[in-house]
């Protein structure tokens, strides 16, 4: 039986690619890529020659079974995605998830992953943290805010630039305009940038300078009263 590789892949700078997905990439039989024109040029600049198919959001559910067959059938298989991690916010899930029921091995290397530098540069806590990713566009969006609205954790959404503006304000109806965001942008990119401040703050800043690229947002959890605490305990 063959195995299912996850590979992430850089998230702006190819030098953070990996020896070791390198490696991987050039060795397995298929590489499944969520945009095989995106991971073209990245295959290319690394030299791998392997063959890709593609596997996204739109065909993931119809592919899985053909893919474990091949797996079964002796294939090593790699996924990756167009930057970061498979899985997070993309494409892998259901494919892991029927590797594992069919008892196949998974092997996930470490590498990219926009969050974490994001949270850890943040200055917000992080020995706690929830991580949101997308939140919905308009069914259940509010219905989130107001279980988030109670989230103590620091809490990590990944959000579109034309819609950070926006997503800041709704922070100030939902948390208040004192609550603490960090905005993280084009991260290991030539124009990486990180905004902290109170959610008031960052959305002037961003009024005044309208965001581009990849982004990552920060957000302080509640604060529990004193009181509140003694009362927990």
């Amino acid at each position: 039986m063959g195995k299912l590789y996850l590979v992430p892949t850089p998230i702006g700078n190819l030098e953070d690619m990996t020896f070791r997905a390198i490696k991987v990439l050039k060795e397995v039989d298929l590489i499944l890529a969520e945009d095989t024109r995106t991971s073209g040029k990245l295959l290319k600049h690394f030299e791998i020659a392997t063959h890709m198919h593609s596997h996204h959001m739109h065909n993931e559910h119809k592919t899985v079974e053909n893919i474990i067959k091949r797996i079964q059938a002796g294939e090593n298989i790699a996924l990756i995605s167009d930057a970061g991690t498979p899985a997070i916010s993309d494409p892998g899930f259901l494919l892991t998830r029927a590797c594992v029921e069919n008892n196949i091995e998974v092997d996930c290397l470490p590498g990219a992953t926009a969050f974490v530098p994001a949270l850890v540069n943040s200055g917000l806590p992080n020995d706690k943290f929830v991580f949101e990713g997308f939140l919905p566009d308009k069914k259940g969006r509010q219905t989130r805010y107001l279980a988030l609205a109670e989230e103590t954790r620091t809490m990590i959404l990944y959000v579109s630039p034309h819609k950070l503006v926006k997503t800041l304000a709704e922070f100030i109806q939902y948390f208040g305009a004192d609550r603490q965001v960090s905005v993280s942008r084009e991260l290991s990119k030539l124009h990486e940038e990180t905004v902290r401040g109170t959610a008031e703050e960052v959305l002037r800043h961003f009024e005044a300078k309208p965001p581009k690229g990849e982004i990552v947002v920060c957000v302080a959890g509640k604060t529990i009263s004193k009181e509140k605490r003694k009362d927990d305990e």
